[in-house]
């Protein structure tokens, strides 16, 4: 049985999360896949191909990309390399005190470049990526032209 997990599940979005994938066959050809919906309903997307290891298993921290978005050794690579189905389009979160965004990860077999409706992933799993911890306060700024916002802590 596959499994994809993050750990933590929910966290600040400066703060790092650990991807793993358990349950392949040794030197199994895998597609992990990073999505998010934003505000504006724009999807943003990345994806990185691994070898799982002798036991398995793949950890973005350990384990290089062979492809995909990156190559490499990149613990965050599938949060930092998200990129706009639809060019020019910047991933913006406005409501940054309301809710988080939602990343599904998503585990393919073999090397996936497109995925349509009829491919299934083997396992997937969601993040919450906050943009601000719990009890801070956000007061808005108007000061003549200035305009901006004070984030106070609890």
């Amino acid at each position: 049985m596959v499994e994809v997990t993050v750990t933590p599940q929910s966290s600040l979005a400066d703060r790092p999360a650990q991807i793993r994938v358990r349950g392949l066959s040794p030197a199994q050809l895998v597609t992990l896949r990073a999505s998010l919906t934003d505000e504006q309903g724009e999807r943003f997307q990345s994806r990185a191909f691994f070898r799982a290891n002798e036991a398995g298993e793949v950890d973005p921290g350990l384990h290089a990309a062979l492809g995909g978005s990156y190559t490499g050794v990149w613990p965050m690579g599938l949060f930092w390399f998200l990129q706009p189905d639809t060019l020019y389009r910047r991933l913006v979160k406005r409501d940054v005190a309301g809710s988080p965004f939602l990343v599904r990860l998503e585990v393919f077999n073999g090397p996936c470049l497109l995925t349509g409706p009829q491919d299934q992933p083997l396992a997937s799993c969601e993040a919450e990526r906050w943009y601000v911890g719990p009890g801070v306060q956000r007061v808005p700024i108007r000061e003549g032209r200035v305009r901006g916002a004070l984030f106070l802590p609890p």
